[in-house]
């Protein structure tokens, strides 16, 4: 007989397993003899009391003999198998790619950026340099934005039989178990190329094709149905183009849109990153001046509405770092990232405002593509306002809410450095009374949040895309396009690693199943 329980406990007894086996024999009312097996399922964090607490979700074996079953994929060699195009290789193209293998079909995926290794180095030089490789940065490269921007695997997805297949996938190359347990799980950025270069290789070895630095330059459209992809002068034939390009790939919407392809806005968020320390976070979450050594540094999750738009924190990063991502030398970007250890004296978190079609209509003469100029106008004023290079806008916290410029700054993990400016001044209407009114009510639910400790830094521009990829709710081809399938962020049908990945699962399997009925 099996049983699931949850044990209410402090965050030192949730490391000790004899400990957890003794509270579920006492809470079950059972000998300790029958109890021959116990495995923890999940653990979260009840920070609601000034005494923190660890939810501890376990299922207990009672006179049942307890099997593990290790995850073994079943991938086939798939060399001379249909080929399947898949442009991108981030989660969304990596995940369908591993998916492809396991139903017979041979994934070609083709990347504009450089292989993890090499992608380090253009990396580096953003940050030492200022120096932007527009196809190898932040956001280009194998593995997409989420590989060197923080591995964290928290999604609201309802398919959790698909999330546990991206989990069991990364735990199978190389993630540690923990992130089936822990309710918000996450790898971490020093971990997650490792893993993203075993997924190449099992991909490689099991009969599929890994391209970098090829970039689509063209989509082979005859009679309304794929046919390939070009990439400079050279073709890609096949009959079924998973596109996974990222929400930063505008190029591609561009060449879509030049050749006909339907595409649809959609709303989207932008503002700042906002930076604390985290002591400042722990003392707020945990309610104490020092955080315990079992306790993981304190992250929070903030919404509020203003003026009839939500304003809300997004990829917040406990123990983490700030870092450059923008993909072209005249901008400005800002994204956050935190290590596996999360052991950063900073918390970062981005401080976005929702943005929706009638808020752009000084862009309105650019039609579908007014979300991608606004974006593009934000990340060039941004620049204009830095300093030299990729040095950023910055400004304490307390002085943005109340209009007052910066006479000097705190310390920051933003390694390209940051310069004092009136962002208050400057920012785009939609943004700055939206943060400002925002910042105030995330006192009132974390008091000490609003200090002059903090500082904002620009831009925070590519939480999402502007744009949709429109496809039919149950092929999940393009609805005009046969045999194309958007996928994941870029496609806006998801929002960050985990559901990006599902989304590529899902795709596959569709294909799969579409294929199985032909036959």
């Amino acid at each position: 007989m099996q049983k699931e329980l949850s044990l209410l406990l402090t965050p030192k007894e949730s490391t000790d397993i004899d400990l957890i086996r003794k509270k579920t024999i006492g809470k079950l009312r059972i000998q300790e003899s029958e109890l021959t097996h116990i495995k923890i399922l999940k653990k979260s964090i009840d920070a609601r009391n000034r005494s923190v607490k660890m939810n501890v979700y376990v299922r207990a074996y009672i006179n049942e003999e307890f099997k593990e079953e290790d995850f073994e994929p079943d991938f086939k060699n798939v060399e001379n198998s249909e080929p399947i195009i898949i442009v991108g290789s981030g989660p969304a193209g990596l995940f369908a790619a591993l998916r492809l293998l396991e139903l017979g079909y041979k994934p070609i995926v083709l990347e504009r950026g450089k292989a993890v290794k090499e992608r380090k180095l253009d990396i580096a030089k953003i940050n030492r340099e200022s120096i932007i490789n527009p196809n190898s940065n932040y956001a280009y490269g194998e593995g997409g934005a989420g590989t060197f921007s923080d591995g964290k695997l928290y999604t609201r997805s309802k398919k959790r039989g698909n999330v546990r297949t991206v989990l069991d996938f990364l735990i199978y190359h190389g993630a540690e178990n923990n992130i089936g347990v822990d309710a918000h799980p996450h790898i971490g950025t020093n971990k997650l190329p490792g893993i993203i270069q075993n997924i190449r290789e099992t991909i490689i070895k099991h009969g599929g094709e890994v391209h970098f630095n090829t970039h689509v330059d063209e989509f082979i459209i005859e009679n309304e149905e794929i046919k390939g992809v070009k990439s400079q002068e050279k073709e890609f034939k096949a009959n079924k183009v998973i596109l996974a390009t990222g929400h930063s790939a505008r190029d591609i919407y561009t060449q879509l849109h030049t050749q006909g392809v339907e595409l649809e806005a959609k709303p989207f968020a932008m503002g700042v990153r906002v930076e604390h320390s985290q002591k400042t976070i722990d003392s707020i979450q945990y309610h104490c001046e020092l955080r315990d050594d079992y306790l993981p540094a304190a992250a929070y999750s903030l919404v509020t509405q203003v003026n009839e738009r939500g304003v809300y924190s997004f990829c917040m990063c406990p123990g983490g770092f700030i870092v450059p991502a923008a993909t072209a030398d005249n901008q400005i970007v800002v994204n956050g990232m935190s290590p596996s250890k999360r052991n950063s004296k900073y918390a970062n978190s981005g401080m976005v405002v929702e943005i929706r079609l009638e808020d752009l209509q000084e862009f309105e003469e650019y039609g579908i593509m007014a979300g991608i100029k606004f974006q593009e106008y934000f990340e060039n004023l941004t620049f204009d306002k830095g300093g030299e290079g990729q040095i950023a806008p910055a400004q304490r916290l307390i002085d943005f809410v109340k209009g007052r410029v910066s006479s000097s700054l705190p310390d920051t993990s933003y390694h390209p450095g940051i310069i004092s400016s009136p962002m208050h001044k400057w920012l785009p209407k939609h943004l700055r009374h939206r943060l400002q009114e925002g910042f105030k009510a995330f006192d009132k639910k974390m008091h000490g949040y609003l200090t002059n400790d903090a500082v904002i830094i620009g831009a925070e521009s590519r939480t999402s895309s502007p744009l949709r990829i429109p496809r039919d709710k149950e092929s999940l081809e393009h609805i005009q396009i046969k045999g194309l399938y958007p996928a994941g962020e870029g496609a806006g049908y998801a929002g960050g690693i985990v559901s990006a990945a599902v989304d590529g699962v899902r795709i596959a399997e569709v294909i799969g199943n579409s294929n199985q009925l032909k036959n």
